[in-house]
């Protein structure tokens, strides 16, 4: 190689779109970096052989494959969902691109482009679910005003029953009614967004989850494992602390009401480096996860998941979700979720 030139190989392991190259059998040629960091293989095993082996779920590629070997055609498929064998619970999501080549090895060699779309998915994702719940939110609003009047005639009544009432154990009934007054109209404030700016300070998040973990663990029961996995170099970061302990709160009584009567909750947490909260992007955040080995989200309600009263459960309001979205919205967060039976995981992101 001449001085100051790069060979294919350098040329290749520079571009950040995954490549790879496959003789006529669909056995692995070449790989370039950016390839193996995305299919999490390793060239020196994967050279020589099947493709296709790299995965446990390769969904539609074979498929993709095939028709570009015998019709000699650019193959080109936007997010392919595909699971690797070295994470197979972790579905990635990929714009895909075959090409083929004239073969050198036998018959049709084929070049293959993977562009990771996982982010863009999930940009567009939370694009669409902020603008329902701004619709939702503006709603939601209508309605509450509509309904504090009632609770303030309700709480006023009381007020001026308890007046009234001669003995002390009269007067407890009514201070009841007041304090659940009370209690409707900031449930009714959080859902509208017109509650209290947050009251930001610094804070360690694994205090806030330390706060939730004995909470959760008092509540569980007998056959329910609580379980806490904390990354210690998590900084401490600026938030309101009862929004963040509500929010997760209703993350992690969620994941208590899927596992029933036997099952296991983890909270765990992460540095995060350069990830996207929004269409945001965020040197450093931290990751706060609620999993459970429950059923996971039903199919039907996965698109409105975060909306008010969508919920799966026969006695449930529907509520704790959104609230928990709003709330962490309002420290400059989100909340996104995988689920399936057996690997439900609610995670928090917020930017330190």
């Amino acid at each position: 190689m001449a001085a100051g030139r790069l060979d294919h190989a350098e040329l290749l392991d520079a571009l950040t779109t995954g490549v790879v190259l496959l003789d006529g059998h669909f056995n692995v040629i070449h790989a370039n970096v950016a390839a193996q960091g995305l299919l999490a293989m390793s060239l020196n095993k994967a050279h020589g052989k099947p493709f296709i082996d790299w995965f446990a779920d390769a969904n539609g590629l074979p498929a993709m494959l095939r028709r570009a070997s015998e019709h000699a055609e650019v193959i080109a498929e936007r997010e392919v969902i595909v699971r690797t064998v070295a994470a197979p619970r972790d579905a990635r999501v990929f714009d895909v691109t075959v090409t083929p080549l004239d073969g050198a090895v036998a018959g049709r060699d084929l070049l293959l482009e993977f562009s990771d779309a996982t982010q863009r998915r999930r940009l567009n994702r939370d694009s669409e679910l902020r603008a329902r719940l701004d619709g939702s939110r503006l709603m939601t609003r209508q309605l509450a005003h509509e309904i504090k009047n009632p609770i303030g005639g309700l709480r006023g009544a009381a007020q001026l029953l308890e007046r009234e009432l001669p003995e002390r154990a009269q007067r407890e009934y009514t201070r009841i009614i007041i304090a659940e007054a009370d209690r409707l109209t900031a449930l009714v404030d959080n859902m509208s967004g017109s509650a209290r700016p947050p009251q930001k300070q610094l804070l360690n998040v694994h205090e806030v989850c330390e706060h939730v973990f004995r909470l959760l663990t008092a509540e569980a029961k007998a056959g329910v494992r609580v379980e806490r996995d904390y990354d210690p170099s998590v900084p401490e970061g600026c938030f309101d602390r009862n929004q963040l302990v509500q929010a997760l709160l209703n993350l992690a009584r969620n994941a208590l009401q899927a596992v029933g009567d036997a099952g296991r909750i983890v909270l765990r947490t992460r540095a995060v480096t350069n990830s996207h909260i929004g269409a945001r992007r965020e040197r450093l955040a931290v990751r706060i996860d609620v999993i459970d080995d429950g059923p996971g989200v039903p199919e039907e309600i996965r698109g409105s998941l975060f909306l008010p009263l969508v919920t799966a459960r026969p006695n449930g309001t529907g509520l704790g979700l959104a609230v928990a979205q709003e709330m962490i919205h309002r420290n400059g967060g989100a909340i996104e979720y995988a689920s399936e039976p057996g690997n439900t995981v609610f995670s928090v992101l917020l930017p330190l």
